[in-house]
């Protein structure tokens, strides 16, 4: 999300931040260049105009021009401006509800609001140690009560079953007494969906909202809609009283109009973003963490609390002492780095986490890429069990078998082997000097060869 703000922004700022005077006119001319990328990122208009007159107004002013590094001093107040457009701070879910606290998820069909519950469980399972059971009230779409049955078993939430011939009140309280019956923690409600905005659907969720009275009313909107999702989220919360919303499908959207439209719209904090289709797809959303993104200073806090999560630290242990043995980095080893790389969101989730990615040339950011690195674990799944420990053997002969196999190019091959050659050499050095620690921001570092198809 926010690759071409991103883009401008830092074009933008770049220019002024190493001058040690700054006048009103390059302010003026900067000020324009952020409004049209805030426009072409789709943020409402309204939104536009008040969050440019508020950078403007601290620019011109002491804070700035007054400043012994006054260029930078800009950038920090394009920062701060950014962070309180979308919230000051992380707001965390209430649940201090007699359990089970009752989560009612709305939001129109096709938002993704369904595995936004199931992602929402995981969350509170994985890292709250919460007991999460949900339910369907989505009578008017079977596939969706079905789906959540699949989801809920796939995250080890306790799933309480409903079916379309239900009332959605009577599924709600019928819910809330197996919840308890249950000992959950949580109960999250998945509220049916609408292609629109229309008043049965609204007379609906008010009912249900009346009779579970839920701690916390989310809503799930698609990032993809740009202003459109605040506009929409205003109309729910006319209709409900939300206490937040979830932001989905941000990693298809490459505007981010919605992330810096909903707060100043609607009010209401954005808690959630869903960044990916997996269960474990879905972030807290830190407004300071998404300035820095937004200017291409990265987010390395996120990329080490997805690190502690999602790394596997006895692999990654088991490798530190093999090598710290003597032993070989072998090709079985480079592909467990590349799965490692994979659970972590993949090289596009990365890269937007690390500082001055944005910075790097169209040319080199088009080379890394997760197509790259499949093609890679592709590859290295046609050799044979021995070729994997020993890659030493592998000679002509066979780099023509596996490239075969694996619908690939000997050159593939090749680079594939170089860039294992690469990572030996790294991998030997930073246990030597470092341990895991060293090692794991190597490979959260690591990039495909130059010219590795995609």
């Amino acid at each position: 999300m926010f690759e071409n703000l991103t883009s401008r922004l830092s074009r933008t700022l770049g220019t002024l931040s190493g001058k040690n005077r700054l006048s009103e006119e390059n302010i003026a001319e900067a000020m324009r260049e952020v409004r049209m990328a805030l426009l072409e990122a789709d943020v409402a208009l309204p939104v536009v105009r008040d969050f440019v007159e508020r950078v403007r107004g601290r620019a011109v002013g002491q804070e700035v021009m007054q400043s012994l590094t006054p260029g930078q001093a800009l950038v920090k107040v394009v920062h701060d401006e950014l962070v309180a457009l979308m919230g000051s701070a992380n707001d965390r879910l209430v649940l201090t509800q007699a359990p089970p606290a009752i989560v009612m998820m709305a939001g129109l069909q096709g938002a993704g609001k369904t595995t936004a519950v199931a992602k929402l469980a995981r969350m509170l399972k994985e890292r709250e140690n919460k007991k999460v059971a949900v339910v369907s009230v989505d009578v008017y779409r079977p596939a969706a009560i079905e789906q959540l049955r699949t989801l809920a078993r796939e995250v080890g939430a306790v799933h309480i079953d409903s079916n379309a011939d239900e009332a959605p009140l009577t599924i709600a309280a019928r819910a809330l007494k197996e919840a308890r019956a249950k000992f959950a923690d949580v109960l999250i409600v998945d509220t049916a969906g609408r292609l629109h905005v229309d008043e049965e659907m609204m007379a609906e969720i008010r009912a249900l909202h009346a009779a579970l009275s839920p701690i916390e009313t989310l809503f799930v909107v698609d990032a993809m809609t740009g202003q459109d999702a605040a506009n929409t989220a205003k109309a729910f919360d006319d209709a409900l009283p939300l206490t937040g919303v979830v932001l989905a499908k941000t990693d298809g959207d490459a505007r981010g109009g919605a992330a810096l439209s909903v707060r100043a719209i609607t009010g209401k904090p954005i808690k959630f973003l869903g960044t990916g289709e997996r269960t474990d797809a879905l972030e807290p959303f830190h407004p300071e963490r998404v300035a820095s993104r937004i200017l291409g200073m990265g987010d390395v806090l996120t990329l080490i609390e997805e690190a502690e999560r999602k790394v596997d630290r006895q692999k990654a242990e088991r490798l530190a002492k093999k090598i710290g043995k003597g032993q070989k980095f072998d090709l079985e080893d480079f592909r467990d780095q590349l799965e490692q790389m994979r659970n972590m969101g993949g090289v596009a989730n990365l890269l937007d986490k690390m500082p001055g990615m944005a910075h790097l040339p169209q040319s080199a950011q088009t080379q890394v890429g997760d197509g790259a690195f499949r093609r890679m674990e592709i590859i290295i799944g046609s050799m044979t069990p021995q070729e994997r420990r020993f890659p030493d053997l592998i000679n002509g002969s066979r780099k023509r078998r596996i490239a075969t196999g694996s619908g690939s190019e000997i050159a593939d091959v090749n680079r594939l082997l170089k860039q294992h050659k690469q990572m030996q050499k790294m991998m030997k050095k930073v246990t030597r000097k470092g341990g895991m620690a060293r090692m794991m921001r190597g490979v959260a570092g690591m990039k495909p060869p130059p010219g590795f198809r995609r």
